[in-house]
């Protein structure tokens, strides 16, 4: 655990500072902001715990343009409501009171060194991966986790890196889909002063980052062509050139990577390499859809019910067996993070203390009718000339037109997000932003994030 304290914390900083070191952490003390983003460009940070006098809305906004993405805790003498409501408002985790208190700061450290991605499996099909990953975990391997969008392979990733030998060091993760092409470079490896524009002081890459322990590249198949040649070298050689730099930096890191795509079809497409995909394949970990997984579901929605009645301080939430059927017998296109969604959007919705079948809709409140049956339109055989009305209103338009409908319907569905879409879709998250822009070119309404869906006239 690396943490970062910024300010003097009310006079409470060396108090504080010997609390997280008593509990493992290793502390670097930052006395204003600015030296604080000067640390976290060099060194990194797991956490940040910032004097509720400095301007905290203003450091994470900074961090969050430069896709740093690093949890922060705001402290403050006494129990200042006001100064608590205004730190959780600029972006803060939690509110500490000082002087600190032993028991809460070892609390906050272990909350944020436990994985907020909890490993949650009881069917057999995802055993046998399981287990695999057990037995590779200990060696030096890189590893390829391949399956559909929303399975969990980031989860799976952080389960290699937990029962390995580097654990108690750095997993970073890097969506290469998430950060724009252009900017994707200096993530990975690192820039100097005045590489470019932009490029106000030097910082360190993720390689650097996760010197010592893993590395996630999520979505590795999004990388462009141009950029996989000098992964390759930095995977061969174990160093990495910083943009604008004169010199190599070693690094000692565990490479994963993960994708939803056949790579052996993108190489044959030209898309992605060979010899990288050789040098990252050498245990390749496929996770089942979550359709095949029956008692993942089961176990997921028990799961998913707890939290999200926790989460939203409501009384505890019981599946029924009548509502655990239609969930089993969803396809679930969208795998955890659909059924999670699902769940979610039960515990609010229902007036009792447990999920009913026909708690289980869409977020606008529709009943979900794949799910209410169990099954899809596409399983049940009808005689010919008795479609249903929504599939003969397609005779006569075409597929772009037919796709476009697709994409913002789902847009629509997932209130705007991006992501949840694409992994609904199928599609990588860059492909749904360039189908997007061309959508908003030709003067169609798309929908923002957040939107709410349109009320029926």
């Amino acid at each position: 655990m690396r943490l970062i304290i910024v300010g003097s914390l009310g006079g409470q900083l060396a108090a504080a500072s010997q609390i997280a070191l008593n509990n493992g952490a290793k502390v670097i003390h930052a006395p204003d902001e600015q030296t604080a983003l000067t640390l976290i460009r060099s060194k990194g940070a797991d956490l940040l715990m910032i004097d509720v006098k400095c301007d905290i809305k203003g450091l994470l906004d900074q961090l969050a343009s430069e896709h740093i993405s690093t949890p922060a805790v705001a402290c403050g003498v006494g129990s200042n409501s006001d100064e608590a409501v205004a730190a959780i408002r600029a972006g803060a985790k939690e509110y500490i009171p000082l002087p600190p208190d032993p028991d809460l700061i070892a609390a906050v450290l272990t909350a944020i060194t436990v994985d907020e991605h909890e490993f949650i499996y009881r069917d057999r099909n995802m055993m046998q991966v399981v287990k695999l990953a057990d037995q590779i975990a200990a060696s030096e391997a890189s590893i390829m986790i391949t399956g559909d969008s929303g399975t969990g392979k980031e989860v799976m990733a952080r389960h290699v890196h937990n029962k390995s030998r580097r654990r108690g060091k750095s997993f970073i993760a890097v969506n290469c889909a998430a950060i724009p092409e252009n900017l994707l470079e200096s993530e990975l490896f690192g820039h100097e002063k005045g590489a470019f524009t932009g490029a106000v002081a030097r910082r360190i890459g993720k390689f650097e980052e996760a010197n010592g322990g893993t590395l996630l590249l999520d979505e590795i198949s999004e990388m462009d062509v141009r950029l996989q040649a000098k992964l390759l070298r930095v995977i061969q050689e174990r160093e990495v050139d910083r943009v604008g730099g004169s010199g190599a930096v070693k690094i000692d890191i565990r490479l994963i990577a993960t994708t939803n795509r056949n790579l052996q079809e993108a190489v044959k497409e030209g898309t992605f390499r060979e010899d990288l995909l050789f040098r990252l394949n050498v245990i390749n970990l496929n996770i089942p859809p979550l359709k095949d997984r029956p008692e993942d579901i089961r176990a997921l929605c028990k799961h998913f019910a707890i939290r999200y009645a926790e989460f939203n301080a409501l009384p505890p939430k019981n599946v029924t067996d009548d509502a655990m059927k239609v969930l089993i017998n969803h396809s679930w296109p969208g795998n955890v993070r659909e059924l999670e969604n699902t769940i979610h959007r039960a515990v609010l919705l229902t007036a009792g203390s447990d999920i009913e079948a026909s708690d289980i809709v869409l977020p606008d409140g529709k009943p979900h009718m794949e799910i209410q049956s169990g099954s899809s339109l596409g399983d049940q055989q009808t005689p010919e000339g008795t479609e249903p009305l929504a599939a003969a209103s397609l005779i006569g338009r075409t597929v772009a037109d037919v796709e476009k409908d697709l994409i913002i319907d789902t847009l629509k569905h997932c209130l705007g997000n991006r992501t949840h879409a694409a992994n609904i879709l199928g599609i990588s998250i860059r492909t749904l932003r360039n189908k997007l822009n061309i959508y908003m070119s030709d003067g169609v309404n798309v929908p923002g994030p957040g939107t709410p869906p349109m009320p029926n006239l």
